[in-house]
């Protein structure tokens, strides 16, 4: 290449880059972060994001896990003093996404993310409901499970809470746009937000009957999201809704990392925190059974317990940490 056609290419490049970096930036404000919750720790501290092969290659990962999304925070801290602890297993591949969607549409039948297919035989699933693993039981493809953690519900808003939201109450205000988990896949609403709304007398005023997932239950007014826990921070901070409701412990991470929301506590019991309870169990197809057991042994440890209660979770009980049958 001449030296005049070299020096073309870098101006073109110079001109392009802002346009390109723009792109970069919407598309990333698009996903909100979606393609962080399919991550490959390795043992060396890398880890490599949207590699959803790895859910079936063992040479790329020696421990597969799906577990309820909510917990995307705790992961990075958690896997690697994991790996610390068991330097030989030198993979994990965690999948952190609505436990219903993983479930009905990657467990029970053959599914796919971004149009690449998911392994059905995690060696791990964890989720927000115990009725998801019974499920599993029933099957045959799941005998025993703990609970190793607690949360509670509460109310994401705008940095300094410009709408004034004083509780759960206020969700029946008409000057709201809110963003909510959907009914169908995400456990926190399915279980727990749904029954808020009812013991509230808000159920239809809020969602208008609808189950639905990426639409608008009331139109122009709720917002049911595909994955809250990425979508309804982002649509806080763009100006697209006024309030959602979430996990505790997403507002406290949300804060941690500077971003512009804030958090409303709901009182008990509309928080749900005496019935949210984290199952996990270890399905009889993974092909790492002797690496889950390892995984489930520290979960139970005061080590585990101890990153979870950092991030806002609450520790469960010793009699909660001991394997039960299904």
């Amino acid at each position: 290449m001449s030296i005049t056609k070299k020096w073309l290419a870098v101006a073109l490049m110079l001109v392009l880059a802002p346009t390109l970096c723009a792109a970069s930036v919407l598309a990333a404000g698009t996903d909100a972060g979606q393609g962080h919750d399919y991550r490959t720790f390795h043992v060396d501290g890398k880890i490599e994001y949207g590699n959803i092969e790895d859910s079936y290659n063992a040479d790329n990962a020696e421990l597969v896990m799906y577990l309820a999304g909510n917990q995307f925070m705790v992961m990075e801290e958690l896997i690697q003093d994991f790996q610390v602890r068991h330097p030989d297993i030198e993979t994990v591949y965690v999948e952190t996404i609505p436990p219903g969607q993983i479930l009905k549409k990657q467990i029970l039948r053959q599914g796919e993310i971004n149009g690449r297919k998911t392994s059905p035989n995690p060696d791990l699933f964890a989720s927000v409901n115990l009725k998801h693993l019974k499920k599993l039981a029933e099957k045959n493809k799941m005998q025993e499970y703990m609970i190793y953690t607690h949360n509670k519900l509460e109310l994401m808003v705008a940095k300094g809470n410009p709408k004034g939201i004083k509780g759960p109450q206020d969700l029946g205000r008409d000057d709201l746009v809110q963003s909510h988990p959907n009914p169908l896949t995400e456990g926190i609403f399915k279980f727990y937000g749904s029954e808020m709304l009812a013991d509230l007398g808000l159920s239809k005023k809020v969602t208008n009957g609808q189950k639905c997932k990426s639409c608008w239950a009331v139109p122009g007014k709720t917002w049911f999201t595909a994955r809250h826990h990425r979508e309804t921070p982002h649509r806080i901070e763009s100006g697209e809704a006024d309030v959602g409701i979430v996990w505790a412990t997403e507002v406290a991470h949300a804060k941690s990392q500077g971003r512009a929301i804030d958090g409303v506590p709901i009182p008990a019991p509309y928080n749900k925190q005496h019935k949210v309870g984290y199952a996990i169990g270890k399905l009889t197809m993974g092909r790492n059974q002797e690496h889950a057991d390892r995984f489930l042994a520290y979960l139970a440890s005061e080590d585990a317990q101890a990153i979870y209660a950092k991030y806002g979770f609450v520790k469960a009980s010793r009699e909660a940490l001991r394997l039960k049958k299904l």
